[in-house]
């Protein structure tokens, strides 16, 4: 509803990658991932790793797909899951419960399982999921790295993309989802890459916004109108549980500015990089670089 797609896949990023749903211990019921098993070496076997990857807001699963295959290369099983309420994942009918706190405390509920069962989670959240990520830290989630991918310290700040928000909910509230995917189509049109992008990308971008439960739109929308700063309270549990963090963001991010990340991650203690040739959303904008910082961290992270 944000009128700008939290990422955009290349046509060339939707391969098929094994979809299946990750059951949430109850809370919502299972909601839908694309998952891929660790390539089967003695490094996987050793770090027993998941990366699981957390989308924003009218993003979804697929906005992973460019990491898949590295990731999994890398030794580390990887999910990239479709948050409750969006894409092809079912969500409750509340708007409260679609802010970073109760989505928080459900992730916390899946990492809980991952963890029983032997699995040592790295958590990555872009845009809103970052929000939903840090909640998820404060829940009490058994981690072994904390990744902030273009997010910020609290509500998303005045701009286009608070105007686009703003410009979405009244749509979908007084119009219905037809009309706000309109206000998302307008904005799509006048991205240069549009003409050429693929009509199988194109309808993606559709779908999922329209699939997704109205509610979990306003709700999702009302967190970053409202989030409030918890970088201090993150930052102490953070340091409590020994949990490494890394915040990285785009070099043009247009949510929240790469000066307002850095500061966070010097709150954090966190190590920060900001990756070229990217604005909001490095994942599709620029994975190379992107995974040139993540792994190397990530690797670190798992074998000190």
């Amino acid at each position: 509803m944000t009128a700008t797609p939290a990422s955009t896949p290349e046509p060339s990023q939707l391969s098929p990658h094994r979809a299946e749903r990750v059951d949430l211990a109850g809370r919502y019921g299972p909601i839908a991932a694309l998952r891929e098993a660790a390539a089967d070496n003695a490094d996987a076997a050793r770090l027993a790793a998941t990366a699981l990857l957390v989308p924003g807001f009218t993003g979804s699963k697929e906005d992973f797909a460019p990491l898949l295959d590295p990731i999994s290369d890398a030794g580390i099983e990887v999910v990239a899951i479709d948050l409750p309420g969006q894409y092809e994942s079912a969500g409750p009918g509340t708007e409260t419960e679609y802010r970073p706190g109760p989505l928080g405390a459900a992730l916390a509920e899946l990492i809980e399982k991952l963890a029983a069962e032997g699995r040592r989670v790295l958590l990555l959240g872009h845009s809103y999921g970052g929000l939903v990520a840090r909640a998820t830290v404060l829940a009490g989630a058994p981690l072994a790295g904390l990744t902030l991918l273009d997010t910020g310290p609290a509500e998303l700040p005045t701009g286009d993309r608070r105007t686009a928000l703003d410009l979405g909910e009244a749509a979908l509230r007084e119009r219905g989802m037809a009309a706000a995917q309109r206000l998302v189509e307008a904005r799509d049109a006048i991205n240069p890459k549009w003409p050429g992008m693929a009509p199988e990308l194109k309808k993606l971008l559709r779908d999922r916004v329209l699939h997704s439960v109205p509610a979990g739109l306003l709700g999702m929308a009302d967190g970053l109108r409202y989030e409030p700063d918890l970088v201090t309270k993150l930052s102490r549990t953070l340091r409590s549980t020994r949990v490494p963090c890394l915040v990285l963001c785009g070099e043009a991010d247009d949510a929240w500015s790469p000066a307002s990340q850095r500061d966070m991650a010097e709150r954090l203690d966190a190590d920060f990089a900001v990756l070229p040739n990217a604005k909001h959303s490095p994942n599709t904008e620029n994975p190379e670089a992107l995974l040139n910082t993540l792994l190397p961290t990530w690797r670190a992270w798992l074998t000190s």
